[in-house]
């Protein structure tokens, strides 16, 4: 079945089939302990580029709200995730990156803001595991970061959830970053109705 079939199907159909990929969409993406930039990189047709927000040093006494009290460096990362052809906000994440237990090139690559996080691990060719600490939905109030401290998405609607994961990136047998991505709910919506605009353009 097409894309256009399936819009085309009488409306009851129509919203049962969108809620049903809505779903399976966002269950993969919550769950996998993988690279999601692949995942979504696949499912919007278009390369990714990170837009760095805000990338600085903190105290140690924040990182220990983590459970980190190493005494490394930390450095907390806001970013937001953009789709290169169409210039869509794919998700919002924020990292707090222990220096002492990132090897070096991938702080250096890091620090640059070029590139985004899991991109860098693969060029480098770095063995990591990952391991999903929490996932969900949370609705514009209930948003908050790394520290709990409410934060602004930057695709959030009044009323309207946004899916979360939370992970760690394992370099070795130590966490060296921490991760928390917000998903744009409108993903799946945004992709079809490219799909359905280029059947138009094309006739199809």
């Amino acid at each position: 079945m097409t894309s256009k079939e399936m819009m085309d199907m009488d409306s009851p159909n129509r919203n049962t089939i969108f809620e049903f990929l809505h779903r399976l969409l966002f269950e993969i993406l919550l769950r996998t302990d993988g690279r999601t930039t692949d995942i979504l990189e696949t499912l919007m047709d278009e390369t990714m580029s990170v837009h760095v927000i805000r990338q600085e040093q903190i105290n140690e006494e924040h990182a220990g709200l983590l459970g980190e009290s190493s005494g490394a460096p930390y450095y907390i990362r806001e970013s937001i995730l953009i789709s290169n052809k169409t210039h869509f906000v794919v998700s919002h994440n924020i990292a707090l990156v222990c220096s002492k237990f990132v090897p070096a090139p991938m702080f250096e690559a890091i620090s640059s803001k070029h590139e985004g996080i899991g991109k860098t691990v693969s060029a480098l060719g770095l063995p990591t595991s990952r391991k999903v600490a929490d996932f969900g939905w949370r609705n514009e109030q209930e948003a908050v970061d790394l520290f709990q401290k409410p934060i602004k998405l930057h695709f959030a609607r009044e009323n309207e959830r946004s899916p979360f994961k939370k992970y760690a990136i394992y370099f070795e047998s130590v966490p060296g970053i921490y991760l928390l991505e917000y998903f744009n709910p409108d993903l799946l919506r945004h992709r079809l109705k490219q799909v359905l605009n280029e059947q138009q353009r094309t006739g199809e």
